[in-house]
């Protein structure tokens, strides 16, 4: 059985809306290495329409071993709208994200990675199908943008690795902790 594991790039302030825009020249040798190694340790990606939308129009015209691998490898889109999904090795799923994911995880025999704490991650992390969140911190403050958690989102997680970078970069690695977080009866990561 595989794992699941989400790898998010962040900046100092915590932004991780348009990393394509501020993580860009960090991508370096070294960084596509990391991506490229986690990358050929998985079976597929997960993903929703809008990060489908958005790597379906930037990937697959690209080429080089990290491009080749993504766009070679098994995607899975959770939708309950998007129609069509013409990149290439994708399939819309649009059941019960927990009880599909569960499943995927069951039939793999290597990880599943989600690029982005998305909306997915967030559920995933909340009913505890997230065995590792991978955090690459970026010597950046971007001023505004999507926060790596939502407002009133709690996990408590235990790090496991501490790798940093001759670019600045630091990447962490975490696993959901499984010690409860004071005050919290319940995880509780989905929000509307």
């Amino acid at each position: 059985m595989g794992k699941v594991i989400e790898r998010t790039l962040v900046s100092l302030d915590g932004i991780i809306g348009d990393p394509h825009v501020w993580a860009l020249p960090y991508f370096d040798k070294a960084a596509q290495d990391d991506a490229l190694a986690e990358l050929m340790a998985s079976d597929a990606m997960l993903m929703g329409r809008r990060t489908y939308a958005i790597f379906a129009k930037l990937w697959p015209s690209r080429t080089g071993a990290y491009f080749d691998r993504i766009n070679a490898m098994k995607k899975y889109v959770f939708s309950s709208d998007l129609r069509n999904a013409d990149w290439r090795n994708t399939s819309i799923i649009r059941g019960d994200v927990v009880d599909e994911v569960a499943k995927l995880k069951r039939e793999s025999a290597k990880d599943l990675v989600i690029y982005g704490h998305t909306s997915i991650a967030q559920v995933l992390l909340a009913h505890g199908l997230l065995d590792e969140i991978q955090l690459a911190v970026h010597p950046v403050l971007v001023g505004s943008g999507k926060l790596l958690f939502r407002e009133g989102e709690r996990a408590a997680l235990d790090l496991m690795e501490v790798k940093p970078r001759p670019n600045g970069v630091v990447a962490l690695r975490y696993r959901p902790a499984t010690k409860a977080i004071e005050g919290a009866e319940r995880l509780t990561m989905i929000s509307a």
